[in-house]
C-alpha cells in the first residue's frame, strides 16, 4: 500500500491501477435547480429535498455530480474544451510568456512536468487564474495579475472563461446557502456564513493531460485534498482518469477505515463533479470530509479539465460553526475542535509547495 500524508496524518492508499468504475447510483447526483433563482423546481420541498441531499453527499462521499444542465448548456462546454485544446496547441514560446514567472509564481502558465503534488512531479501542463486583487504586486504571494491569452492568439478565450468564472461563482453561493441548510442554519446564521465568501478568492486551473507513457506508473495528478471549499470540476468525456478513494469499511472516522480501493469517477453529460475541501471539514468539524482524490490518465487522447475552485475570503477566519457543533451526528464523533486558520495564510502554506519553481522566492 502506497502512503499518502494529508493535513490530518497518513492515510493508507492502493496503488492506482485498482480503480473500479464508480457508477452513478454510488456518487449521488444533485440537481441544483430548487435553489435557482425563478426556477419552476423553485419550491420550500424541492430545497428541503436538495438541502437534505446535501447534507447526505458530504456526510458520506464528499464527492458527487451536480446537475447544472438548467443553467448551462453542452454548448458552452464544448467551447470550452475547444479552446483549451487549441491552448495547449500553441508554439512555445505563446505559453511560455504567460509563465508564472512572470507574475507571482502562481497566475499563469506552467510547462510540463512543473506542477507537484505530494513532492512529486505531475504529468499536465496547466494554466491557472485566482481572484483579482486591488493593488497587485507580483513579488507579493498570490497577489500578482492573470495572464490571459490574447485575442490575436486565441479570440474568444478570455471572453468565454470569464462567463465561465461568473458562472461559477454563482453557483457557489447557490451550493452554499444549501448546504447552510442542510446543516440546519437558520438565516441569521447563513448571512454570516455568507460574509466569508462574499469575496470569494477562487481559483480557476484550465489544466491539459497528456496520456501515461508508462503502463506500470506514473500519475497525471498525485493523490491529495482540495485545500478550499467547493471544487466545481467540467472535464472533457475521457474516461477511467478522475479516481476517488472509497474506504472499505464505514466508519466514523475516515482515516480509521483501513484499506480501501480507487473508483473512477467518469463525465456525465449535463453535470459538473462536485467535491468539497478542508474548508467544509473545520466548518463541520470533521462532519464532511474533503475526500481524496488523484488522475491517472492511461488513454490515448490529450484530456481537458477545468476545476473551478469556489473558496472563502482571503482573510475569513475558517472555525467549527455553532449549528454544526449542534448535531448530534457532529457530537457522536466526539474528539477535540478543530483549529481555527486564517484562509490566506492556510492557501499560501499550500499553494507555495505546488510548482517546482516556486522554491525559495518568497524566502
Amino acid at each position: 500500500m502506497a502512503i499518502t500524508t494529508t493535513t490530518n496524518g497518513p492515510v493508507p492508499l492502493p496503488k492506482p491501477n485498482t480503480a473500479l468504475p464508480l457508477d452513478a447510483d454510488t456518487l449521488p447526483i444533485i440537481d441544483i435547480s430548487s435553489y435557482l433563482p425563478n426556477h419552476p423546481n423553485n419550491t420550500p420541498e424541492n430545497r428541503r429535498e436538495t438541502a437534505d441531499a446535501l447534507h447526505a453527499a458530504c456526510r458520506d462521499f464528499g464527492f458527487f455530480y451536480l446537475n447544472i444542465a438548467s443553467c448551462v448548456d453542452s454548448e458552452q462546454t464544448d467551447q470550452l474544451a475547444d479552446l483549451a485544446h487549441r491552448f495547449f496547441g500553441l508554439e512555445q514560446q505563446v505559453k511560455d510568456a504567460l509563465h508564472i514567472q512572470n507574475q507571482d509564481l502562481a497566475r499563469g502558465y506552467q510547462r510540463l512536468g512543473e506542477n507537484i503534488t505530494q513532492g512529486k512531479i505531475d504529468h499536465q501542463e496547466g494554466l491557472d487564474f485566482y481572484a483579482p486583487v486591488a493593488e497587485p504586486d507580483k513579488n507579493k504571494p498570490l497577489w500578482g495579475e492573470n495572464q490571459w491569452p490574447s485575442d490575436k492568439d486565441l479570440p474568444g478565450f478570455k471572453a468565454a472563461y470569464k462567463k465561465w468564472i461568473d458562472q461559477m461563482k454563482d453557483l457557489g453561493f447557490v451550493v452554499m446557502e444549501a448546504m447552510a441548510h442542510g446543516l440546519g442554519m437558520n438565516q441569521e446564521e447563513w448571512l454570516e456564513l455568507r460574509k466569508k465568501i462574499d469575496d470569494s478568492f477562487w481559483v480557476m486551473r484550465v489544466i491539459g493531460y497528456p496520456p501515461l507513457k508508462d503502463e506500470r506508473d506514473g500519475i497525471s495528478c498525485g493523490a491529495h485534498k482540495d485545500y478550499g471549499c467547493l471544487t466545481f470540476l467540467f472535464a472533457d468525456p475521457t474516461p477511467k482518469a478522475l479516481q476517488v478513494f472509497r474506504h472499505a469499511a464505514k466508519t466514523e472516522n475516515v482515516e480509521e477505515a483501513g484499506p480501501g480501493e480507487w473508483i473512477n469517477a467518469d463525465p456525465i453529460p449535463g453535470c459538473v463533479v462536485c467535491n468539497i475541501g478542508e474548508m467544509w471539514e473545520i466548518w463541520t468539524n470533521g462532519l464532511y470530509k474533503s475526500t481524496i482524490h488523484q488522475v491517472v490518465h492511461r488513454g490515448t487522447n490529450f484530456r481537458i479539465s477545468v476545476p473551478f475552485f469556489f473558496e472563502p475570503n482571503f482573510d475569513a477566519f475558517v472555525e467549527p460553526l455553532p449549528a454544526a457543533l449542534r448535531l448530534d451526528e457532529v457530537k457522536a464523533l466526539g474528539g477535540e475542535l478543530y483549529k481555527p486558520i486564517l484562509y490566506g495564510d492556510f492557501l499560501y502554506s499550500k499553494v507555495s509547495n505546488n510548482f517546482l519553481l516556486g522554491k525559495g522566492r518568497y524566502d
